[in-house]
């Protein structure tokens, strides 16, 4: 059995590049009674080895985990990426066991708010304009009108400071070539696969 060193980033921005292509992400905090979760979208900052620094994103106001962040900004960030079940049923060798792949990172992180306008402002404008490059009449904030002001009363911004990342990146290294070359030809198309040949590519 491969050992976790197999699945490890091949340098510091396979993280970023993971929060990159798969933003969503939960929010995690507190224990027991206290634990609260929150999906949101996230931008990542890089550091000068292309590591994640922080994180960026927003909060509903009216999110009780805001509250409670406040009082402890200590949170765990999970993001999930290309993930799919491998099936024993696209083998040669039947003795194979199914399995999954996927690509994940935690980041150990602490909050702070930010309620600046120009801040939140500039926020929004970056994660709009990640997520809509390349689209067909792409969208703008701008095109909000003056509805933009009254949605942004409702949010409230956030930096989330890494203090520590673990990720791990389970895309078939670990596999013989033969079969390899039947979860590929298994899975066909798609992200999954994508990502498996990025980080196999003698293959």
């Amino acid at each position: 059995m491969a050992g976790p060193e197999v699945f490890a980033p091949r340098s510091p921005s396979d993280a970023r590049h993971l929060v990159s292509a798969f933003p969503l992400c939960w929010i995690t905090s507190g224990a027991g009674a206290e634990f609260q979760a929150t999906l949101l979208p996230l931008r990542p900052v890089a550091g000068d080895d292309g590591s994640v620094v922080e994180l960026i994103g927003h909060f509903a106001r009216s999110n009780a985990q805001v509250a409670a962040l406040r009082d402890d900004p200590r949170a765990v960030v999970l993001a999930l990426g290309p993930q799919g079940y491998i099936s024993p049923s696209w083998m040669e060798d039947r003795a194979q066991a199914p399995t999954w792949n996927y690509a994940s990172a935690q980041f150990t992180v602490d909050i702070e708010f930010f309620e600046n306008g120009a801040e939140i402002a500039a926020h929004l404008q970056d994660l709009v304009g990640h997520m809509e490059q390349g689209r067909d009449k792409a969208w703008t904030v701008p095109e909000m009108g003056a509805r933009y002001a009254e949605l942004a009363k409702r949010i409230i911004g956030f930096r989330a400071r890494v203090t520590a990342t673990r990720a791990k990146f389970k895309l078939g290294q670990d596999e013989r070539p033969d079969v390899y070359a039947d979860i590929m030809e298994g899975l066909g198309a798609g992200q999954l696969v994508d990502w498996m040949q990025a980080f196999n590519p003698e293959r």
